[in-house]
């Protein structure tokens, strides 16, 4: 049996936190596990930790420990829960973006195209949404924009195209369907890139990754204590440009903003690592999938 996911740049991301052995943390993205026990083994006993997953498979994980609390919901509520269990504020928050191993390694979620299965690719099994969803009821111009914009995919139209032309005939219900469909599309010899942005593209919409990104760094803001750490590993480049340019700016769209009569106006966070951090090529070696992470650390002013 596969391990449920290997933690990505686990050292460098729990070093990140600054972790103060009674104070409060979130782990925003739980998933197998390995950043919270890591951040749970440098707590003491006062210590708390507050553990986010919307993927019910993620119980199976929790560990046995008083001070760990699993939260099974999206993070896009972090500061409800927050209140909820009676803090006001935290000491840090670690999010590692990435798709957990499990994920891409369960046939039936539909999150990788090396099975055959039903376009699913819901993280929240609860929600309604699915990729056969969007893939069957998008118009030609929708399904365009999605994959040009959250795939970055050079030839969205055609493969919108595609895909309108195929569901004409029959709905698009498993994978095999979906790639039947898009094969006229697929440049010869860079296959899996293409449809690793393709996929990606369907992902993100289906679980509407890059909004609930945007709300959760700014109630991180307003959750964080000053001095507060917030550490997040991102993936590609649409999710790391939304935290470099809201650690950098205050906003999502990285625009400095000036006040008339002060200049520059001030934001909340300071960057610590003014170089992106990734994993060594030894860690590379031992886990292909850290090969994009990028780890950004952030201290609340």
């Amino acid at each position: 049996m596969s391990e449920y996911h290997v933690p990505v740049l686990l050292n460098e991301s729990v070093d990140g936190l600054e972790i103060k052995p009674g104070g409060v943390y979130l782990d925003l993205t739980f998933g197998g596990g390995g950043h919270s026990r890591e951040i749970l083994r440098r707590m003491d006993a006062d210590g708390v930790l507050l553990g986010f997953d919307q993927d019910e498979d993620a119980l199976a994980n929790v560990p046995e420990d008083g001070r760990f609390i699993f939260v099974n919901h999206n993070f896009r509520y972090l500061r409800n829960f927050v209140r909820y269990y009676g803090y006001e504020e935290v000491d840090g928050i670690l999010a590692d973006l990435g798709v957990s191993s499990h994920e891409f390694d369960e046939a039936g979620r539909g999150f990788s195209f090396r099975f055959e299965s039903e376009l699913d690719m819901r993280m929240n099994r609860r929600n309604r949404l699915t990729a056969a969803d969007v893939l069957n009821t998008y118009d030609l111009g929708s399904l365009s924009v999605l994959f040009r914009n959250y795939g970055e995919v050079e030839n969205a139209r055609r493969l919108a195209e595609c895909v309108e032309r195929a569901r004409q005939v029959a709905p698009l219900v498993t994978s095999g369907d979906f790639y039947r469909a898009i094969e006229p599309c697929i440049p010869k010899m860079k296959e899996k890139k293409y449809l690793a942005k393709v996929y990606q593209a369907l992902r993100i919409e289906v679980n509407g990754e890059l909004e609930v990104l945007k709300e959760m760094m700014e109630q991180a803001m307003e959750v964080l204590k000053p001095g507060g750490r917030l550490v997040v590993i991102t993936y590609h480049s649409l999710e790391d440009r939304i935290v470099k340019n809201y650690l950098k700016t205050g906003n999502m769209e990285g625009c400095v903003k000036q006040d008339l009569l002060y200049g520059q106006v001030e934001h909340n966070f300071e960057s610590v690592n003014r170089k992106v951090i990734v994993p060594s090529p030894e860690e590379i070696e031992r886990n292909p999938r850290a090969r994009s992470a990028k780890l950004r650390i952030a201290r609340k002013k």
